[in-house]
């Protein structure tokens, strides 16, 4: 998978070495040697990954980190850094800054490369769904990347799998300060933990005695339950070709023993943040899909998809050779309410209409809001006697029981005038069926509310 890689690097023998080895790879590299000029380029989105050298003069490489982590529009854009420092805590630093991964020079090609690829492919999953979440924004919701940037990754939900006692234990001390840790030393309970359960990262041990823990990580990766959960690997520091394999089979993150305890909580801390950001995401888009199709007053269904699926259900009607039928809805006296009351007790009593009319209706029933006070209600395999009975069963159960208003400080009476119409032989679409509802709608108004009319079937 090829990518833009971004070198950050005031040395120019530097960034001349990176963008030789990274081109030779195919990647497209762009450079910068300092840090205002990184994020410039980040920020215009121009970069798919950035390899961030620590020590350069003015803005050092942990600022520009911190900046990049903390921005809306370019918390996904992972980071490695990438310098001479060698010691644990300036790894430690530079993760905290939110640093992706830490890679010291001299840089061992075949792990960068690996190192890549793997966030490479993490930052593919959270693109489309940041370009539907920055849509969301036209839809009113909440700002979902300026929410998701906020994550701290703390008290993730951590799976463990280990069957060596000791290990698991000092492992889950380690974690459980900061996070809910299990732990599962059967390879095959473990992935059907990991399946069932609400975990945020599995750790897989490669060296399990009983299972080949790279057979397992692909297990997990490969599973839909499981795809979308975070793993990192644990394995030997004389093994790298095996952990590097798992970062080929889909892995998210690694460490070698002996592991350092400081390491490990930063680099789950990373993950769970990362997860994180890509659920937000994906939660920012299903709710843009519901308020795209949905009514948010009453929770029906809009006038957009209403449209769109009864063609979809006549046409199925008409090849099937079934009955469909359809209801209009009208509130009686409406405008009253509103003038009475406020438009705020209207909308009451929209909700509360909307409510009576779901419980008379069946799961595979369209209901949905037309405008205003009309709902429109489409019952597939239904007959047009069958549906008066529904319609019926509506009007009786609207005009039952008062409707509350003002937080149930009041009650008023509410009718509901229904016109009920069934597909015909020769109609040409479902407009011509709706119409004849509409049209009987206006006969039960006139004939003085609170009934149904049933449209003639031919």
């Amino acid at each position: 998978m090829s990518a833009r890689v971004l070198v950050v690097d005031d040395v120019a023998a530097n960034v001349k070495l990176l963008d030789a080895k990274l081109s030779a790879e195919y990647f497209d590299v762009v450079t910068a040697t300092n840090g205002i000029d990184a994020l410039a380029i980040c920020e215009r989105g121009e970069a798919d990954i950035v390899l961030l050298d620590v020590m350069m003069p003015g803005m050092n490489g942990f600022e520009v980190c911190r900046r990049l982590k903390t921005g809306p529009t370019t918390a996904h854009i992972p980071v490695v850094m990438v310098t001479a420092l060698d010691q644990p805590s300036d790894r430690l630093k530079g993760l905290d800054a939110g640093a992706d991964d830490f890679l010291t020079k001299p840089i061992d090609d075949t792990a960068l490369f690996a190192r890549v690829r793997s966030l490479v492919r993490l930052k593919s999953v959270t693109d489309e769904l940041r370009q539907r979440a920055l849509a969301s924004r036209r839809l009113g919701i909440a700002d979902p990347l300026a929410a998701a940037a906020a994550e701290t990754g703390l008290n993730g939900r951590i799976l463990l799998i280990e069957d060596r006692p000791l290990i698991a234990e000092r492992l889950t001390q380690a974690l459980s300060t900061f996070h809910s840790i299990e732990t599962e030393p059967d390879a095959h309970a473990a992935l059907a933990r990991a399946a069932e359960g609400d975990f945020e990262i599995v750790l897989v041990s490669l060296d399990l005695q009983s299972y080949d823990g790279l057979r397992l990580c692909s297990q997990l990766r490969s599973l839909e339950s499981t795809r979308n959960l975070s793993v990192l690997v644990l394995g030997e520091a004389d093994d790298r070709r095996r952990v590097l394999r798992g970062l080929e089979i889909g892995a998210h993150d690694f460490l070698v023993r002996p592991i350092d305890r400081n390491e490990l909580l930063a680099r789950a801390r990373t993950l769970v943040r990362r997860k994180r950001f890509a659920e937000r995401l994906r939660d920012s888009v299903q709710s843009s899909m519901e308020m795209a199709v949905m009514d948010q007053l009453t929770g029906l269904y809009n006038r957009r998809y209403l449209d769109g699926r009864i063609a979809v259900l006549f046409d199925e009607s008409l090849l099937r050779a079934r009955s469909l039928s359809v209801l209009m809805l009208d509130v009686d006296r409406f405008k009253s309410i509103n003038d009475s009351w406020g438009h705020d007790a209207g909308d009451e009593v929209l909700r509360e209409f909307a409510d009576r009319v779901r419980a008379c209706t069946r799961g595979i029933d369209l209901v949905a809001r037309m405008g205003g006070e009309e709902i429109v209600v489409v019952l597939p395999d239904t007959t047009l006697e069958a549906a008066r009975a529904v319609a019926e069963r509506i009007r009786e159960r609207v005009e039952g029981e008062a409707f509350e208003i003002q937080g149930g400080a009041r009650k008023i009476p509410v009718t509901v005038s229904i016109g009920v119409a069934c597909r015909r032989a020769g109609d040409p679409s479902a407009n011509e069926m709706v119409k004849r509802a509409d049209e009987a709608v206006y006969l039960a108004k006139a004939a003085g509310r609170n009934r149904v009319i049933v449209a003639a079937a031919a």
